[in-house]
């Protein structure tokens, strides 16, 4: 071989040893970004784990004699989980409309997700706290633990937030976790003060009407009054995101790079997200109630059909706003949130369908926090993977999406395939999670 050729094989030796490299440096990034996952979500566990009243291997359970558990709820929390993870990893550019929330004014099936799972929270608090009440637990140590959780909550929050690269500039402080959280705890010392329908009803309306009485009539400084001196509900000029910014300068959500816009899940927007978290209480006491099923299910539907009702009036003066939580929405995605409840406490409890199909949405609603959780911080473990393709480097979740889905010809189907096979993806280690009696509560 002369030296050219011995040249030319030694560069193509050295390129295959390189692109050996690349392969394995990219395999032990994907390894570690996965034990850190699994780490983080072992310290989760050791920090909620509970045994569960529920089975071990099958979903047929009673009802009610397992802790005051209903086997619906966990149904339609985990049905609601999983559509929460679809729609925040939905694909990005070519999803459809309703995998994706309204800009702002408006409603989508997306924007339902979260006031669902808060809904159902609060259902979940009443029957924790009565089935904790009868074993003989004091109140004291009842809001010791929820304070416990709450902080715990928040804390989960910010690492969401800030995984993998703990860039602290614009960390962001609000976050999903943290409006859990805080719903979460005033709802529990709410309903160990009154444990009556009527106090958290009237708690429901002063929420509701006092929100909306604080966005529309009180002026915002260096603006003015909503409705005369700037547009009510401003994107930009309104008193929820004003607040967000005089205490989080440049930690908010939007918009990068300057992170001064607005949060979706601000401090003032708080009020009326435990609004629906009280609607979700009242709906558990509805649960508690000596009626027949049946009649439950009729009062459910109806609840549905009157706060849909109530919701959708309320949006002609004050309109339907996911970012802003404004008290018509809390009212539509409530009578959504009681329908769905309905549909799966009348196939559940009344009609006894149990088995098969309940599988999934049970293992997901019984380890809801740890689905969340891993869905959270997938995405930024796997972006944290660089690969080499066409002699660009790029991220394993854009090399995943143009070289794998985005080959069906519908960017919507194709969006939607990478939806369902990420939720498939965080459904195994829930599963996991869920055969060895590991179970994480809020």
């Amino acid at each position: 071989m002369n030296g050219e050729g011995r040249d030319h094989a030694q560069r193509a030796g050295r390129s295959a040893n390189e692109r050996t490299d690349e392969r394995t440096t990219g395999t032990l990034r994907i390894h570690r970004s996965l034990r850190a996952i699994r780490r983080i979500v072992i310290i989760i566990a050791a920090l909620f784990s509970t045994d569960s009243p529920l089975p071990r291997h099958s979903p047929s359970v009673a009802r009610t004699e397992l802790s005051g558990r209903l086997l619906s709820l966990d149904v339609a929390r985990g049905i609601t989980i999983a559509f929460m993870i679809m729609v925040n990893n939905n694909g990005g550019s070519g999803s459809w409309g309703f995998m994706n929330h309204a800009e702002w004014n408006g409603l989508t099936a997306t924007d339902l997700v979260f006031p669902t799972f808060v809904f159902v929270m609060g259902i979940s608090v009443v029957l924790a706290i009565e089935a904790r009440l009868a074993r003989g637990v004091s109140r004291g140590a009842l809001i010791r633990h929820a304070a416990q959780r709450a902080v715990i909550l928040c804390l989960l929050g910010i690492l969401v937030n800030t995984f993998p690269r703990f860039e602290l500039d614009h960390i962001r402080f609000y976050g999903v976790l943290q409006r859990i959280a805080v719903c979460y705890f005033a709802v529990s010392l709410l309903y160990l003060a009154k444990p009556r329908a009527r106090a958290l009803a009237a708690a429901l309306l002063i929420a509701l009407v006092g929100y909306w009485l604080l966005v529309r009539w009180v002026p915002i400084p260096g603006a003015g009054l909503p409705g005369r001196d700037v547009p009510f509900m401003d994107v930009r000029q309104n008193l929820v995101s004003w607040l967000d910014r005089q205490l989080f300068p440049y930690h908010l959500y939007r918009a990068a790079p300057e992170h001064n816009l607005r949060d979706p899940e601000g401090l003032l927007s708080d009020i009326p997200a435990i609004g629906t978290a009280l609607m979700g209480m009242l709906t558990g006491l509805w649960l508690r109630t000596r009626r027949s099923i049946p009649a439950k299910t009729r009062g459910l539907a109806a609840a549905a059909i009157a706060s849909l009702a109530f919701g959708y009036l309320w949006a002609v003066w004050f309109p339907l706003n996911k970012n802003l939580w404004t008290s018509s929405y809390v009212l539509v995605a409530g009578g959504y949130s009681l329908a769905l409840v309905a549909l799966t406490f009348w196939a559940v409890e009344q009609r006894g369908w149990r088995t098969g199909w309940t599988w999934v949405w049970l293992v997901f609603g019984s380890n809801a926090i740890a689905a969340y959780m891993f869905s959270e911080l997938l995405p930024g473990a796997l972006q944290a993977v660089h690969v080499t393709s066409g002699g660009h480097a790029t991220d394993l979740i854009t090399f995943l999406l143009d070289h794998l889905f985005r080959r069906i010809p519908d960017p919507g189907w194709a969006t939607f395939a990478y939806a369902v096979s990420f939720t498939a993806v965080c459904f195994v280690p829930v599963w996991i999670l869920y055969r060895r009696r590991i179970f994480l509560k809020v």
